[in-house]
């Protein structure tokens, strides 16, 4: 591999492209990608044990790791970028403003793919997840022992010994781990009964136990002025939120060592040292792993030897140890056939739907085991049977099994007699979310056409045998196209499938001959609605409007809607789901809407002087609940909806079609509201899109909208296929503090104190004391003062402007406007816009 600079491998069944094999990562050494490649695929029977089920922050150096006195630029990461392959297993953890994908490294696919892109350390948590993503209780203790300025190995292995000492006493049999980097890493293995917060303040007890003990060597405090000629016992890696570095990793360090686990003879030796990974390919070529005890012990009991679909199991280079058994991507396939920028189809949304968490096969079982005698048959779950109108008219036959709908289509549809058997022809398998999807696939996509739900319902298994055979008893809804409930056998002959009506239906009964089949009809059955999650648009500018089939509409400043209308009622929902219904009553009159079931899209705003939109008179109509504020409100700042979108109507889902088709019939939509109601066509305008920006301006607008005419309605999306084009720049902050007023803002705050969230942390990006107008000073600490807390949420705030800062709670989002950003990072001159209530901290980011 060293000799070249690119090489095409297959690792477990996964095609991987490494490239610049050549590339010094370690200058010091002259180590290379291809060395470090070679390192990572020696020692994962070790490490992956050690890492697996187990969420991964990374640090990457793209361009090799530096020298000791000119280091590398690292790169931090956490959540797990789009460009990754599909097939990595994942784990999708909700944070308490945030949601991330994390990797986990469960397999040598993963650990090569990492390697390639020179992610070189390797950080978990103490906990793992399980088969559907949730994190567990910790299943692993770790001190960190640290040595300060003056202090060095010996020390921390003098503080080893004495952790090891009282762990003992406590029935733990402790293993440590010479970082690679200062100190020594000391694990214990638990019996995941304890939460992260009991095990953090045993931690945090035993590190002050020992400082007690022994205050002229330990110290438990994290202050660096206390830690001279002294070892610090870091006890902090035991919270759920924190991570170490796993055993086995490499260190981004001017030298490549690693993170390798030690025998306690080892730790006696006066010439104990780091080790390179030269020295630990050597020790992991004898088969011992000195890990083991922790990381063998303490896997999920899910059972040995339990094969899957995509065949990821395996001992680890033959290793004697349970087996890793990794769920693959079942539906790597259907995600590789369809691009969501252009199909209305569901996508899978989270990793537990998607097929890309990975897990261990329940109770040991594979999925072809046969019940025994005596055993009962497998459940079964949900069916749906879905008629497409593509090229050419079949159904496609949809069974739930193993987190998925395992997919047949049938060109002669489901068979009415017994004494025919149809084709079946298997496809890839779908996503759950499949089950309810009635639409359009644009033409040119992968099945172009309708799609309608024919039948849908409960199966229940009685045989299952991937590969070969299914028999099942199908219950359908009332009036759907079973007309009840049938069994049926799916039959792998060799060469096709085929499925049969069984001959004994249920109750006993034999099943009649069928009169002829009646043609398919040829108009889609009425499509249930769904809810819709907005589309989201892209900022840009000018020149990101590559070609010329764009739209364009003006900008509308005020707060995001989705309508849904039926018999009845008006909904509104915001853009992260609060129902606004009650809060703008004017808007949800049932005579204003046209008749029938509908979804549409729009912008309602609050207009100001010169009927332009103000949204600092919006704010005065935000977060009302009262009845009566909300009546008194009304009357004084009323306002109005504009209509931009039509996304179902007259029982079609419309998401699928082209932007200007659903303008067309929304035109037609609009044309039917009722007179003199505050409803809105938000039109859309034939100009050159330079002369609109400069009408917008005079007019006081805050932009244009440009849309693709092609662009399918992407729900709960971002796309660049809408951008909005701004006049003004504007960014959206959390606020995480106060600082406090003088004079006539004297009870009030003189600046709010603002940031963005990166991870795990709130960036600091300045502090606005403008655009504030008198009543709201006292609705913004009113808003504030519930959410006081004693810390600050910022990381990287300047002393001089968190001297006498308040700190709350960073979980409101509001918007400014601004000049630039500066070097550090920080806002030039923001003024105050108003609250955002439509969004999350988590919606928070600066643009790139």
């Amino acid at each position: 591999m060293a000799g070249k600079q690119q090489e095409r491998v297959n690792v477990e069944g996964h095609e991987l492209t490494l490239t610049n094999l050549g590339k010094i990562i370690y200058p010091e050494t002259g180590t290379t990608k291809a060395e470090v490649l070679e390192y990572y695929a020696a020692v994962a029977p070790f490490l992956i044990p050690a890492a697996a089920n187990r969420p991964v922050t990374r640090k990457r150096w793209v361009n090799g790791v530096g020298t000791a006195e000119h280091p590398g630029q690292v790169f931090f990461q956490k959540n797990l970028e789009d460009s990754a392959p599909k097939w990595i297993p994942r784990a999708t953890i909700h944070h308490s403003d945030h949601t991330n994908d994390y990797p986990m490294v469960n397999n040598l696919a993963t650990l090569t793919w990492m390697a390639q892109i020179a992610s070189l350390e390797i950080h978990v948590p103490q906990w793992q997840v399980d088969a559907s993503g949730k994190p567990l209780r910790p299943d692993r203790f770790v001190l960190d022992l640290d040595p300060g300025p003056g202090a060095g190995l010996p020390e921390c292995v003098e503080v080893a010994t004495l952790a090891r000492s009282i762990l003992q006493d406590m029935g733990m049999d402790p293993v440590p781990v010479t970082s690679g980097s200062k100190g020594i890493h000391l694990y214990t293995g638990l019996d995941g009964t304890l939460k992260s917060e009991q095990v953090s303040a045993f931690a945090h007890e035993l590190a002050r136990a020992l400082e007690s003990d022994h205050p002229e060597l330990v110290v438990s405090d994290m202050k660096k002025s206390l830690r001279k000629g002294k070892v610090l016992v870091d006890w902090s890696q035991n919270s759920g939120n924190k991570t170490t570095i796993v055993p086995y990793s490499l260190r981004g360090r001017a030298f490549p060592t690693v993170a390798a686990p030690r025998t306690w003879r080892e730790l006696g030796s006066p010439s104990l040292d780091h080790l390179d990974y030269t020295a630990v390919m050597k020790r992991v070529a004898t088969g011992k792993d000195h890990f083991a005890s922790i990381s063998d012990r303490h896997l999920p009991p899910h059972g040995e030897d339990a094969d899957d679909d995509g065949g990821g199991s395996g001992s680890l280079g033959g290793a004697s140890r349970e087996r890793l058994v990794t769920v693959e991507n079942r539906l790597a396939k259907y995600v590789g056939m369809r691009d969501p920028d252009k199909t209305p189809e569901p996508f899978p949304s989270s990793s537990a739907a998607s097929g890309t968490t990975t897990g261990i096969a329940p109770s040991g079982k594979s999925s072809t085991d046969q019940p025994k005698p005596g055993d009962p048959p497998p459940p079964g779950g949900i069916f749906v049977i879905q008629e497409h109108h593509a090229r050419r008219y079949h159904l496609d036959f949809r069974l739930e099994h193993e987190g998925v709908l395992v997919s047949w289509a049938l060109p002669r549809g489901v068979p009415e007699t017994p004494d025919r058997n149809n084709l079946a022809v298997h496809t890839e398998d779908h996503p759950m979310d499949y089950a309810n999807f009635a639409g359009v696939i644009p033409k040119g996509e992968y099945g172009a056409g309708t799609i309608s739900i024919w039948d849908r319902g409960e199966f229940t298994c009685e045989k299952w045998r991937d590969g070969k055979e299914v028999i099942a008893t199908l219950t359908g809804e009332p009036g759907g196209g079973l007309g009840g409930t049938k069994r049926f056998a799916l039959i792998n002959t060799g060469d096709r499938w085929l499925i049969h009506l069984m001959k004994e239906q249920p109750g006993g009964k034999r099943t009649a001959k069928a009169a002829p089949a009646k043609p398919p009809p040829l108009e889609p059955s009425p499509q249930p609605m769904r809810d819709y999650a907005p589309m989201l648009a892209t900022s840009g500018s000018i020149s990101d409007l590559h070609g010329d089939d764009w739209l364009y509409e003006l900008k509308w400043d005020g707060i995001r809607a989705i309508i849904t209308g039926t018999e009845g009622k008006i909904r509104l929902m915001s853009r992260n789901g609060n129902d606004l219904t009650a809060t703008y009553p004017e808007l949800t009159d049932r005579s204003c809407w046209p008749e029938g079931d509908f979804v549409a899209d729009g912008e309602i705003v609050a207009l100001g002087k010169g009927s332009r939109p103000d949204f600092g008179r919006l704010q005065l109509r935000m977060n009302l609940v009262k009845t009566a504020d909300i009546e008194r409100a009304r009357a004084s700042v009323p306002v109005q909806l504009m209509l931009f979108d039509l996304l179902h109507h007259d029982g079609a889902d419309l998401s699928g079609l082209p932007f200007s088709e659903r303008r067309e019939r929304l035109t037609g939509f609009a044309g039917r509201l009722r007179a003199g109601c505050p409803l809105h066509l938000s039109a859309v305008l034939d100009h050159d899109v330079e002369d609109l920006m400069a009408s917008a301006a005079e007019l006081g607008l805050e932009g244009v909208m440009a849309k693709k005419a092609d662009s399918r309605y992407v729900a709960g999306r971002r796309s660049r296929s809408w951008i909005k084009l701004k006049l003004e720049r504007s960014q959206e902050v959390v606020v995480g503090g106060w600082r406090p007023g003088a004079g006539a803002r004297s009870g009030t705050f003189g600046a709010l104190l603002l940031g963005i969230p990166e991870g795990d942390k709130l960036h600091y990006v300045g502090r606005v004391g403008s655009g504030f107008k008198d009543w709201q000073l006292r609705d913004i600490m009113e808003e504030l003062e519930p959410r006081v807390v004693p810390d600050s949420p910022f990381a990287d705030i300047p002393r001089e402007d968190a001297a006498g800062a308040t700190w709350v709670s960073p979980d409101l989002v509001a918007e400014v406007t601004f000049g630039e950003w500066t070097g550090p990072g920080r806002l030039r001159h923001p003024v105050w816009r108003g609250w955002r209530p439509d969004k999350s901290a988590a919606d928070v980011s600066q643009p790139n």
